[in-house]
């Protein structure tokens, strides 16, 4: 089995660097998307006098994503990373 050069292994750092690139574009769009989903949610929320917290509606999502994971996402991470993204949605909401 031939050892990679030094200049292949640079290469390939680079390249998967800028396709992670990529993939954080994405993501901050799709992250952007929710954020105004959610606050939209969060106006018909105040309309109707609904609380910003749901924790219900909470347990639903982690549940479902954590169903959905294919890994190699653990699920703790995956846990950590949703709350973290509903926490920021709540207080979006909050300020509304």
């Amino acid at each position: 089995m031939r050892k990679e050069s030094r200049p292949d292994i640079s290469q390939k750092l680079r390249k998967n660097r800028r396709n992670l690139d990529v993939l954080d574009q994405e993501l901050l769009t799709l992250l952007n998307r929710r954020l105004r989903i959610s606050l939209e949610i969060g106006k018909i929320k105040k309309r109707i006098g609904k609380k910003v917290y749901d924790a219900e509606r909470e347990k639903e999502i982690l549940d479902r994503l954590k169903r959905k994971n294919k890994g190699p996402l653990k699920e703790r991470d995956l846990r950590k990373i949703f709350l973290t993204i509903m926490w920021v949605s709540r207080k979006s909401q909050i300020r509304l």
